[in-house]
């Protein structure tokens, strides 16, 4: 039983677990009349409980429900997704079901166990929670699943929406550089994910591209959350040769840096320039408003949606990872640095 858990099921699992011949798992699948009552029952039951559906079949009892899973909604950043998901899902004619698991494995299994009762259409997964036991038993229930970055899902194979991170921190590194500024800090992301390490790599092409040297010193950690922007911010403005800029991997750091610096009497910019990534409403509403890299959130919502439902409907994607594109948006949170 192990063995077929770890791998979709196939009818000739069912007729052996079932006692039956393979044209008999293949009648009852067809709907044919020449099959045991008693026979019936026991194969729809193991059809049902390893959810099984055959190769390009479309479900005509679809439950019109989209499940959408992230660690915890406790980000502005989740709200975002959240709204482009229920725009999509609406227009669809479907619903969201939205759940949080604290990247914790009892609560992914719950999740899960309330998934399969629920009879879902389709996942989008925001989470890095379900470890390799918990992406085969989603593969074992035969429901579409696309990942959206920045979280990811690492090591399972399913088709992932995100946005060109890279790209966007080389773009603010530039804006920076282009603004005179030589020392600028980094606040890093959560460590180990994708979206953090592009980045990084990001900020570091930015600064040599300017012909400065990379200080390691410069670059901190962080967690995507306000505490760790205050914490990062803190640090690197007690450095000895503090930088005159800094760029935060996400909004909600680059604000947790806002209150370092003004505890230490720094006025942003006149003292030191700030640039966040996300554009949450925040950012706008911040003061003075922020300097940031637009990542389309809501897009990235409305776009996983688009794409359950196309596997869930002929199951054949263009691309299997699609990247979609970030954009500086500059406010007053930066200004030319005059040495």
């Amino acid at each position: 039983m192990a063995d077929v858990q770890s791998r979709a099921v196939t009818i000739a699992d069912i007729a052996a677990q079932a006692g039956v011949s393979l044209p008999t798992v293949s009648r009852v699948l067809n709907r044919r009349s020449d099959v045991a009552p008693h026979t019936r029952e026991r194969v729809e039951q193991l059809l049902r409980e390893h959810g099984y559906r055959r190769r390009g079949e479309q479900r005509e009892d679809r439950a019109w429900l989209i499940d959408l899973v992230f660690d915890d909604l406790d980000s502005p950043w989740a709200v975002e997704v959240i709204r482009g998901v229920e725009d999509a899902a609406h227009a669809a004619g479907a619903g969201a079901v939205v759940s949080a698991i604290h990247r914790r494995r009892s609560s992914a299994r719950q999740w899960l166990q309330n998934l399969r009762t629920r009879a879902s259409d389709g996942v989008i997964l925001v989470t890095t929670a379900l470890d390799p036991d918990l992406h085969d038993e989603l593969r074992r229930l035969h429901v579409p699943a696309v990942a959206i970055d920045p979280a990811g899902v690492p090591g399972l194979d399913i088709p992932t929406i995100g946005a060109t991170n890279w790209s966007g921190a080389l773009t603010a590194t530039e804006h920076l550089t282009g603004l005179g500024h030589r020392r600028i800090g980094f606040v890093a992301g959560r460590p180990g994910l994708a979206c953090s390490r592009a980045r990084l790599a990001g900020y570091q092409a930015g600064i040599e591209s300017a012909g400065l040297a990379f200080d390691p010193d410069l670059v901190t950690p962080g967690n995507f959350d306000y505490a760790s922007g205050f914490e990062a911010g803190t640090h690197l403005l007690e450095l000895d040769d503090p930088p005159t800029a800094v760029f935060a991997a996400s909004d909600e750091m680059a604000l947790g840096i806002y209150e370092a610096a003004r505890k230490r009497g720094l006025l942003v910019p006149e003292h030191l320039s700030i640039v966040g990534f996300d554009d949450l409403p925040q950012a706008r509403w911040a003061s003075p408003p922020l300097t940031t890299v637009r990542q389309p959130l809501e897009e990235m919502g409305r776009f996983a949606v688009h794409t359950v439902l196309r596997l869930l409907n002929d199951g054949r994607l263009e691309t299997a990872k699609v990247e979609l594109a970030t954009e500086l948006v500059v406010r007053e949170s930066t200004t030319p640095y005059e040495r």
